[in-house]
């Protein structure tokens, strides 16, 4: 935990700095800006500082499956995938966490820095996903707008957090198309935690400089976070061990972006990420640290009218050169470890797109591509990627879209799965190999004035997936297994806005079909560990001018599981208001209150779930 003494020297700093920079900028008029959809009602957390996955609780598209919360361990999956065939993508490059999987959401990067997250699927996926098998959050680099602001607050059990945030732009020389900008923020937060020996001690510096072109963006950004957190029975689903994480991120990223001709785009994104990570179970301490290098051009060069060629292609490079998690050429404690400590990884795709239709506001188009995956250490894979798609655009306020997609995508394991020890709590077992995902899927999308209506029914067959699998004897130990699984799901979100309230509905369903291969397997810590049943409610309602009230809601039904405790039925709540003086109109006072019912629901079977938490605060904005 930080002094007193460390907070206001810490703080001091970042203030003196930022008030350095706002003397350096100049009066500029404010660009205009885009406000970007988004699929929950909340987007502050209660229980820490902002991060880019707070919220992502309720995101209908996604499943966040949390240890404490979401933003101290978070495992996100994707229509019943597992958290290590789902990948975070910055700009046109996808982040490794080559350790495990349980490390993707590591993003020590401030929210105003990004665009709201999509999440690519299908055919998407398959094209511009980098290992990750069944789908990929992509955020993209959001352009400066001058300005900032300061936030200060707590709650129950001892929750104290702060945030101070600043940019500023202006003309590159006297040209009146190109301009600069420069970011930095800095924000830290701690508690008890929600339950016993649940504390959590974060600290997060981020900052970036941007030149804006008339066709063109380009970012350089450079980011830490700290996090120090402890679970009971975080990982081992036993509530007697008392569990904790230290983990240090450290990110460093390029990106530059570019459109030309009528429909052409082109993006190079390049980045270096270290983590470092030091593990506790009573006597047992596990250090991990992982190093990644990786550069990744994606986009789309408009051949003729009626062809379009989409690309993507990454390269990376990690190393982990841990003391107790793989093997480095030497025994570590007598243990039989895995057989390597670095990989390179490649991929490119390529997929065309021909116009069967192309007049007045009707499209038809197909699309028919390869990728190509490949790594020093496994064998390649080339799959196939096809799409057929119908749009139309009845009127200015109407807008319809169809497709059918079929595509494959493939996926290496991480040196959890298959580079430790293969005895013990944690078991790899270095013979696993290639996973393969193959998705089949109808979608329809609709916006007309108001309202916005998404759907998608999907098939999906699993290979040689990884999976951590228990005996019935051994419980709290966990082995790497591969296991394949048929996923049949049905997704829709409906949003319909009035004139000061706004509602986002979605339901999922999810059913698997398993094989193990393997009769002394008892159960599935992830694979199995899914909402056969989901809705989410937002709702987002401003009485008038000086008030507005947010709420998110999630009800499930999640797949029975031989270690859970308590109920396998959840509703679970976000709530929050704001309130604007009207004596001040850049301040902000805000209340939020989490999960106020359905405290024994286990995210993680045998893992507690978190408890309530309230908490109060402002925001100032200049």
């Amino acid at each position: 935990m930080l002094t007193r003494f460390t907070f206001i020297a810490y703080f001091s700093c970042k203030a003196t700095l930022l008030g350095f920079l706002s003397q350096v900028h100049a009066s500029e008029e404010l660009p205009a800006l885009t406000v970007m959809g988004q699929e929950t009602a909340n987007q502050r957390p209660v229980s820490t500082y902002e991060t880019p996955i707070s919220n992502l609780d309720f995101d209908p598209r996604v499943d966040m499956q949390s240890r404490n919360m979401a933003e101290a361990q978070g495992d996100l999956s994707i229509r019943g995938g597992t958290f290590e065939n789902t990948g975070i993508q910055l700009g046109s490059a996808s982040l490794i966490a080559p350790q495990t999987g349980h490390y993707t959401t590591e993003l020590p990067i401030a929210p105003e820095m990004l665009g709201e997250p999509r999440v690519l699927t299908g055919a998407d996926n398959a094209l511009r996903g980098f290992n990750s098998s069944v789908g990929t959050v992509s955020y993209s680099w959001s352009q400066i707008t001058p300005g900032g602001s300061l936030t200060v607050g707590g709650g129950d059990h001892d929750l104290n957090f702060q945030r101070i945030h600043h940019a500023l732009t202006g003309s590159y020389g006297d040209s009146k198309d190109w301009t600069w900008g420069a970011e930095i923020e800095g924000s830290r937060s701690e508690s008890d935690g929600t339950i016993a020996f649940g504390d959590h001690s974060f600290d997060r510096t981020s900052g970036r400089i941007q030149l804006l072109g008339p066709d063109s963006q380009t970012d350089l950004f450079a980011g830490y976070q700290e996090k120090l957190f402890g679970w009971p029975g975080m990982y081992t689903a036993n509530i007697n061990n008392l569990e904790t994480e230290d983990i240090q991120t450290r990110l460093f990223s390029l990106n530059h972006s570019l459109s030309y001709g009528s429909d052409s785009e082109l993006e190079f994104s390049a980045y270096y990420r270290r983590n470092t990570d030091h593990f506790e179970l009573g006597g047992y301490i596990a250090d991990h640290e992982t190093k990644v290098n990786s550069f990744a051009i994606s986009g789309k060069h408009q051949v003729n009218p009626k062809l379009l060629v989409h690309h993507f292609m990454q390269f990376a490079r990690d190393e982990i050169p841990s003391t107790s998690a793989i093997w480095n050429g030497t025994s570590i404690g007598g243990l039989d470890q895995g057989p390597f400590a670095t990989r390179n990884y490649s991929k490119i795709a390529v997929l065309p797109e021909y116009y069967l239709m192309k007049e007045n506001n009707l499209e038809v188009s197909f699309k028919a591509g390869l990728s190509r995956t490949d790594t020093n250490r496994d064998d390649s894979r080339t799959s196939p990627i096809i799409e057929l798609a119908w749009n139309e655009k009845n009127s200015e306020q109407s807008f319809e879209k169809a497709w059918i997609s079929y595509s494959e995508s493939t996926q290496v394991l991480g040196y959890g799965a298959i580079g430790g020890s293969t005895s013990g709590r944690f078991a790899s077992d270095p013979t696993l190999g290639l996973s393969n995902s193959r998705n089949l899927e109808i979608g329809y999308f609709l916006e007309y004035d108001l309202w916005k209506f998404s759907g998608v029914v999907f098939h999906r067959w699993d290979d040689d997936l990884v999976d951590w699998t228990f005996e019935q004897n051994s419980t709290s130990s966990r082995s790497a297994n591969h296991v394949d699984i048929d996923t049949f799901g049905i997704e829709f979100i409906l949003s319909r806005k009035w004139d000061s309230l706004e509602t986002i509905l979605s339901y999922t369903l999810l059913q698997k079909n398993e094989e193990y291969g393997d009769p002394d397997i008892y159960g599935s810590f992830y694979a199995l560990n899914y909402p056969e049943h989901r809705a989410t409610l937002g709702v987002i309602w401003n009485p008038n001018e000086f008030f507005e009230l947010r709420a998110d809601n999630e009800w499930r039904q999640q797949h029975p599981n031989l270690l859970r405790d308590g109920p396998d039925k959840s509703l679970y709540s976000h709530l929050a208001a704001s309130y604007y003086p009207t004596q001040l109109n850049d301040l902000e006072i805000f209340i939020a209150y989490d999960k106020p019912w359905d405290e024994d629901f286990q995210d993680i079977p045998g893992t507690p779930g978190r408890g309530d938490q309230f908490s109060l605060g402002a925001t100032y904005s200049w």
